[in-house]
């Protein structure tokens, strides 16, 4: 398997220390902070952890604190209930001491019913498009090193974006996006699996879209932007190790927040999860931006 991949998996890996605690690593990034997807897969993780015979089919959060990339974080699971075919959980992300994620998560013994879904979007396929990591070679010399890194790192998943990222001016576009997302190498048939996975990267992009039709150039370095909650639905079976067409719309953006959804549909056109999520977009002076380092402990 590519190492990358690996190390992700074990990274959502998570250890018991205690009846209903774990533990897990974590990883820098590139970002100031925890990735929020990494805390994400693995609450979710420690909540699978805690069940049996029942799928996971969706999970709320909320960010509390920054989270430390060079420390580990125990997540504590509370069996809130078990019915005959729903199980809820509750999960704490700890850090330091401090709680830096809530989350509740259910989970359904699998059963037929009612079946529609919304039309995917009428957008290129993954092969006609360049991946991300070829649009960053773009990059020009303004762009903060910190997002230089975070574009370049290899990453455990490949990127196609829809339209091609503007690196060098300021757009005023749509708040629409479209990004194609694998894993970029094959995965075990485990459905827990390829669920943590997409927690994991459904948090890429999604905030981003209610930066759009505001003329924000990559380059700049004068946005504060932190995640202040999480929802995601899983509605059928999918593999992550296989294209998944991210839809991506803000809505909103008011209040220093920006809301944005997304729905995730596979190469034939069925939608297999949807998420929202809100967070804190502030367009502030550069010098203030350059300090605020710690962006979700301040928010």
């Amino acid at each position: 398997m590519h190492p990358v991949l690996k190390d992700l998996i074990e990274l959502l890996t998570l250890e018991q220390i205690e009846d209903n605690i774990f533990r897990g690593d974590s990883r820098d990034i590139g970002s100031p902070q925890v990735f929020g997807g990494q805390v994400l897969g693995q609450a979710l993780s420690a909540a699978q952890l805690t069940v049996e015979g029942r799928v996971a089919h969706s999970l709320h959060a909320y960010f509390l604190r920054r989270g430390d990339s060079t420390a580990p974080i125990v997540y504590e699971v509370d069996r809130a209930r078990d019915g005959g075919s729903f199980s809820n959980r509750r999960v704490v992300a700890i850090q330091h001491g401090r709680p830096i994620l809530n989350m509740a998560a259910s989970f359904q013994i699998p059963e037929t019913g009612l079946e529609h879904h919304a039309d995917m979007p009428d957008v290129p396929g993954p092969d006609k498009l360049r991946a991300l990591h070829e649009l960053a070679r773009d990059l020009p010399a303004g762009v903060p090193m910190k997002l230089r890194r975070f574009l370049t790192e290899k990453r455990p998943f490949e990127f196609r974006p829809v339209r091609a990222i503007n690196f060098k001016d300021r757009e005023k576009l749509p708040p629409v996006t479209h990004v194609w997302i694998r894993a970029v190498d094959m995965l075990a048939d485990t459905s827990s699996l390829h669920q943590n996975l997409l927690a994991y990267v459904s948090d890429y992009e999604l905030l981003g879209a209610s930066t759009l039709p505001h003329e924000l150039s990559y380059a700049a370095d004068n946005v504060i932007m932190a995640s202040l909650d999480h929802a995601l639905w899983f509605h059928r079976e999918f593999r992550i190790d296989q294209w998944l067409l991210y839809s991506i719309d803000s809505p909103n953006a008011s209040g220093a927040r920006g809301f944005s959804r997304g729905q995730f549909f596979n190469e034939q056109g069925t939608l297999v999860a949807s998420s929202t999520q809100e967070g804190l977009v502030r367009v502030v002076d550069p010098a203030r931006a350059s300090k605020r380092s710690d962006p979700k402990a301040q928010h």
